[in-house]
């Protein structure tokens, strides 16, 4: 028997292993309302054009309603062997309302239909990410408000570099969030156009309203040129690659909580709801949330890179591969929608140990180009010759194993005589960072200032 969806030229049924490769319904069903709400579009619109009784479309926008309330209610029966998400919808809509569901297809294409779904589905989701990024980076600016005087050591390939605050590293986060929902907000607009009336690929001689239906979706336009309309998947490639840089941010960040929670460093802890334990050592507190979102990442990349290679050798127009480019996408956009809840439910459960993390901020001769500094301003010495000096004076202090505002004037005078006794005020982690006062500086001020900044931009007036 030949398939009753796609007819008339074959006359037996596809072979089991065909069926297997070929459908998609397992995954695909997730477009269910997008599939939809563009059916309703279209019928619409045949209606207004008169392609299609008024009657018909009215039965048919009828029929669509019954079938999401049946989806939504878990009621639906999805055949695997009706493919797609299409032809199972199409397929009901016939059992409900008979003849009327096969004018439906008029003027449309399987091609126009999924790219279509996809865009709706795609342009959802980037506005559900969208808000949850949002949240993270007002959990980030919150605790960084609340820690914008709290000293920490600022790292540089791992090493101790210079005195920060606990919350000058966490607004670092909150603008690597800002470009992430920049990128996916680009990717919106782009993606923002109807590809419904391109058909299978030439378009259709049916007098159709493609601007109609592009409104009716909350589309800017229809798509320009229906080769490119149903072939196009810039937009999943694009968001795709917004998704895995804003997966590589939070990666960063998992990371640092990561090393921060270690023994070794000690630096913030987790509670209960974000660590797990050892089925082995009683001791143990795992930070597995976030070596999770960590190895998430991924994920995400890998959904990037399948696609990409899915589509690179492909002609115009529109083939089978691009049945390729859902699952990955499906899986990439759940993964990160799971890691950034996670992320922003770790920002809001840390605590920093403030005492431990000024004193790991002192440790490394931190303050060594708050010396040479100095030195350039209280002494009029080239940088480089203040460079050099200090350098000298630190070796000095790590021969003597003392700290560098531990080091007596008078051996600081053997390297450079003219140091007085005023050096000392630049000397500690706390003048260190309420020196740094320059535009998106650590000075707790500016903190401060720009925490309260994003978080007015977000919304939340803080106190």
């Amino acid at each position: 028997m030949s398939n009753k969806m796609w007819g008339g030229r074959f006359s037996s049924a596809p072979d089991a292993i065909m069926e297997e490769i070929n459908a998609s319904i397992g995954f695909d069903q997730r477009l269910y309302a997008q599939d939809i709400a563009g059916s309703k579009a279209h019928a619409a619109m045949l209606g207004a054009q008169g392609i299609v009784a008024a009657q018909d479309a009215e039965a048919i926008a009828r029929g669509l309603d019954t079938i999401l309330s049946e989806i939504e209610a878990g009621t639906f029966a999805f055949r695997r062997e009706l493919e797609d998400i299409h032809m199972n919808v199409e397929s009901r809509l016939a059992e409900l309302v008979g003849a009327p569901a096969g004018r439906l297809h008029t003027a449309r294409s399987r091609n126009d239909q999924v790219a279509t779904d996809f865009r709706l589905y795609v342009r959802d989701t980037v506005d559900a990410l969208d808000a949850q990024l949002a949240d993270l980076q007002r959990a980030l600016a919150q605790k960084a408000l609340a820690h914008a005087a709290t000293v920490m050591p600022g790292f540089t390939h791992l090493q101790t570099a210079q005195p920060v605050t606990f919350g000058h590293h966490l607004m670092a986060y909150v603008e690597m969030v800002g470009r992430d929902r920049g990128r996916f907000a680009d990717a919106r607009k782009r993606l923002n156009e109807c590809p419904l009336g391109a058909a299978a690929l030439a378009g259709t001689s049916f007098p159709i309203d493609r601007d109609a239906t592009a409104t009716a979706l909350g589309f800017d336009r229809p798509t320009a040129n229906s080769l490119d309309a149903v072939s196009d998947r810039d937009f999943v490639m694009e968001t795709l690659a917004a998704a895995s840089i804003c997966a590589i941010h939070l990666s960063r960040f998992a990371e640092e909580v990561v090393i921060w929670t270690s023994p070794s460093f000690a630096l913030v802890k987790l509670s209960d709801a974000f660590t797990t334990g050892s089925s082995i050592m009683p001791q143990k507190r795992n930070p597995d949330a976030a070596e999770l979102v960590r190895a998430k990442a991924g994920r995400i990349v890998g959904a990037l890179t399948a696609i990409l290679v899915v589509m690179k050798g492909l002609p115009l127009a529109y083939a089978k591969d691009m049945q390729e480019d859902k699952e990955g996408t499906f899986d990439a956009f759940s993964a990160l929608s799971l890691v950034i809840a996670a992320t922003a439910g770790m920002v809001r459960d840390l605590e920093p140990d403030a005492k431990r993390m000024e004193k790991a901020a002192g440790q490394g001769y931190s303050t060594a180009t708050d010396l040479a500094d100095w030195l350039v301003r209280a002494l009029d010495m080239p940088f480089r010759e203040a460079h050099h000096v200090t350098g000298r004076i630190v070796a000095l202090a790590a021969e003597r194993g003392i700290p560098l505002h531990k080091v007596p004037l008078a051996d600081l005078r053997q390297v450079e005589p003219r140091i007085g006794e005023d050096v000392f005020s630049v000397l500690s982690v706390a003048r260190s960072v309420r020196s740094r006062v320059s535009y998106g500086g650590t000075a707790p001020a500016r903190v401060r200032a720009q925490a309260k900044r994003w978080l007015k931009r977000l919304g939340d007036t803080p106190a």
